[in-house]
């Protein structure tokens, strides 16, 4: 801790975002980069506290208080070499992580001005990249065992790296055409540009990994992995299913899971075409979004790029509490308060305890959607609260619904006892940095069966 009144002395500084008159007509990444003297600034402001809540909040472990101390003498190799010790991808948790440590920092419960941990460490990991400090492992020694990855999203790449780096000849096997899994097809490149993804996967392949795609691997072939080609199979296919909807008139043209939307503007932004029969956009229309988390907002932002007349988002749950405290969550836990994202800034309608009824339209394409107010009532016999009605129904015009209403935990048959699950795939839907400290878990537990 170089200055220890620096949390005094200098407040918090975001980078920000570009102007939304600016963003709203590209899918360049909408946030801004502080200069070298305002991070190391930054940095100062941790204060190494005798109890590092942040380390604990992080489901990776991250030693923000020791690589923010590097950051701030300007040693960003030495940041760079503590940053990476416990997280193999920073330039992605840099980028999209909602920062659990921030809001355990000890500064967020004294003045609700956190240490810039997230920004800090994008910073750190755009250096090494920038000064040279990555350079792909050479001579990994090898143990003479073949390992298969079955996904290639965050918790199947943390695993993938991980047995590489202990001498397994590691296979990923990726249904889609790229990896990456929703970090490539479900977040916007407005958040996370795909270049970085590649960059990552390149270090990957230079340091022996094998990425196989358009290979989706069913039940059948995950048995003949497991009992012929390799010694032990981890699947990481995350959550696929998502929650729908069963309201009259689903079948309507323009009703779509968001991740049709996201997915399909992600891999028009790669070079791939759609017929115009194929392609989902927003251009002109009005665009409802149901569902109030961060998918949805996604969906917010994408509409407002591709050329939308507005956007609602509806909630069947109750507005968040505002500002920075949670009397249900206090402090050092994570704080379900109400949460405006970019996209929200760039421009939208938002309700909360709205039910939907029924999906109208005309000619079998879709014109509105009828909507109810409603509220939550304690449930006398316990439980889930009761949902009761507490308005007119009404109907919102629009012509694209998109469902962002959370995924479904799969449901996995029994393997043979040389087969793992990781990630959302065990867990269920969650966040990134969570898939990769179960991916980076799952290989310890591969190596300890394999070395047993």
């Amino acid at each position: 801790m170089g200055n220890p009144k620096a949390f005094l002395e200098i407040p918090r500084q975001e980078a920000g975002y570009r102007p939304i008159h600016d963003r709203i007509h590209d899918f360049g990444e909408v946030e801004q980069t502080l200069s070298t003297r305002e991070r190391k600034l930054q940095a100062s402001r941790c204060m190494d506290c005798g109890v590092p809540f942040c380390h604990w909040a992080c489901p990776l472990g991250n030693k923000a208080p020791e690589w923010n101390d590097a950051l701030y003498k300007g040693d960003w190799e030495l940041a760079y070499r503590l940053l990476t010790s416990t997280n193999p991808f920073p330039e992605f948790t840099g980028r999209i992580c909602p920062a659990l440590c921030e809001k355990a920092c000890v500064l967020n419960r004294f003045n609700h001005e956190p240490t810039t941990n997230r920004e800090d460490e994008c910073a750190i990991i755009e250096a090494a990249f920038r000064e040279g400090y990555i350079q792909p492992h050479k001579g990994i020694e090898r143990n003479g065992k073949r390992v298969a990855v079955i996904g290639a999203g965050p918790a199947g790449l943390a695993a993938a790296n991980a047995l590489n780096l202990m001498g397994y000849t590691v296979t990923v096997f990726e249904k889609n055409e790229a990896a990456g899994g929703l970090l490539r097809y479900g977040i916007p490149n407005f958040k996370l540009n795909k270049a970085i993804i590649d960059r990552r996967i390149a270090l990957m392949e230079a340091e022996g990994i094998e990425f196989r795609y358009g290979e989706a691997v069913n039940y059948a072939a995950i048995l003949s992995l497991s009992t012929e080609q390799y010694a032990a199979v981890v699947i990481a296919t995350g959550t696929p299913t998502a929650r729908d909807l069963k309201a009259p008139g689903r079948s309507l043209r323009g009703v779509h899971f968001a991740l049709e939307l996201l997915s399909q503007q992600n891999r028009v932004l790669a070079g791939i075409e759609f017929s115009k029969d194929e392609r989902i956009t927003a251009k002109g229309k009005d665009v409802l979004v149901i569902g109030g988390g961060d998918t949805g907002s996604d969906c917010i932002g994408t509409a407002h790029r591709q050329g939308c007349k507005s956007v609602t988002q509806i909630e069947i749950m109750p507005k968040p509490v505002e500002g920075p405290e949670d009397p249900q969550n206090p402090w050092p836990e994570w704080p379900r308060t109400l949460k405006t994202t970019s996209s929200h800034e760039e421009g939208c309608t938002r309700r909360w305890n709205i039910n939907t009824l029924e999906f109208l339209g005309k000619d079998g394409k879709l014109t509105g959607v009828r909507i109810q107010p409603i509220d939550w009532k304690p449930n006398p016999a316990g439980g889930r609260p009761l949902m009761v009605e507490a308005g007119e129904p009404e109907i919102i015009k629009t012509e694209l619904v998109l469902l962002a209403m959370g995924f479904l935990k799969p449901e996995h048959p029994e393997y043979p006892e040389n087969v793992f699950v990781c990630g959302d795939a065990r867990n269920g839907a969650s966040l990134v940095v969570r898939a990769m400290d179960s991916g980076i878990e799952t290989a310890k537990i591969v190596n300890e069966y394999l070395t047993r």
